[in-house]
């Protein structure tokens, strides 16, 4: 009778063990293959869902906040040159893509993220005229002057980093803006919105319960 019952036990004790490793397993395998989604709200690919890591520090730019920014901006993409530096998840980018904009740089440090990108914009078969995605460090890339400045500057970096005073030195001073671009600001709730170089003004401003965003356009140019 104790053997009949030590052996019940024991095949108790393995199915239990066996169960905690089959959740155990799950939950790994849940971390490292884990994805998102972000929706293009607007123009050609509008509500087109693509897939994107959840990783650490990537934070993209909610929908609600998307449809601010491209009402803002909804004369000013189409044929615009832009800029998306920072870019993550692409949001901004693709966004502006999809609603006509003639060209966007992507730059984004991590790897892993910009090879989700370039997928991204290879399933939506976007033309290498209008795209170009590099993975790189951004302050190391805003080191090379550029010969024509763009008409749309994306800014989201990442946030408790104080990147911005080097960031808007280099874009100033390298040619990445000019008096004739609009510079759009994402970035703490917490922080002041920086001060540009004389002539530039904030235009709009909004707040959510995280993040302060806004744009910038040089009154100096009118």
């Amino acid at each position: 009778m104790n053997r009949k019952k030590n052996r019940q036990n024991t095949r108790n004790s393995k199915q239990v063990s066996q169960s905690k490793s089959k959740r155990s397993t799950k939950n790994v395998l849940g971390v490292h293959s884990s994805q998102g989604q972000v929706r293009v709200i607007g123009g050609d690919w509008r509500g087109r869902k693509l897939p994107v890591l959840v990783s650490e520090g990537l934070r993209p730019t909610s929908d609600r906040v998307r449809e601010t920014i491209f009402n803002w901006f909804q004369f000013d993409v189409p044929g615009a040159r832009c800029l998306d530096l920072f870019a993550g998840t692409g949001a901004l980018g693709l966004e502006a893509l999809s609603r006509g904009a003639a060209f966007v740089q992507f730059v984004e440090f991590s790897p892993k993220v910009a090879i989700q990108l370039e997928q991204n914009l290879h399933t939506l078969n976007v033309s290498g005229e209008r795209v170009n995605m590099l993975q790189a460090d951004a302050l190391d890339w805003l080191e090379q002057p550029i010969a024509k400045a763009f008409d749309l500057v994306f800014l989201d970096p990442p946030f408790h980093k104080d990147f911005l005073p080097s960031i808007l030195q280099k874009l100033f001073e390298n040619g990445y803006v000019d008096s004739k671009s609009i510079l759009y600001l994402e970035q703490e709730k917490s922080q002041e919105l920086p001060c540009l170089p004389a002539g530039w003004e904030i235009q709009k401003e909004k707040t959510t319960s995280q993040v302060r965003y806004g744009y910038f356009v040089c009154k100096a140019s009118d």
